[in-house]
C-alpha cells in the first residue's frame, strides 16, 4: 500500500492546528490533524462535501 500524499486545507493558518486532506486510489478520503497525525478519518466526497455544507451555514 502506497502512502497518501497529504495536502494542507488552505482554510488551516501557519503555526496553528492544521487540517490535512488525502485521496486514495478508490475516492475515499482521508483527513487528519496536525496535533494528532495517527488519527485518519476517512470519508467519501459527498458525505465530506455535506459536512462542509453545514459548517458553512452554521457560521
Amino acid at each position: 500500500m502506497t502512502e497518501p500524499t497529504w495536502q494542507k486545507s488552505t482554510y488551516s493558518e501557519e503555526g496553528s492546528a492544521c487540517v490535512y486532506l488525502a485521496s486514495t486510489p478508490t475516492g475515499t478520503i482521508l483527513l487528519r490533524e496536525s496535533d494528532e497525525p495517527e488519527t485518519i478519518l476517512a470519508t467519501g466526497a459527498p458525505q465530506l462535501g455535506a459536512l462542509i455544507s453545514a459548517l458553512r451555514c452554521s457560521c
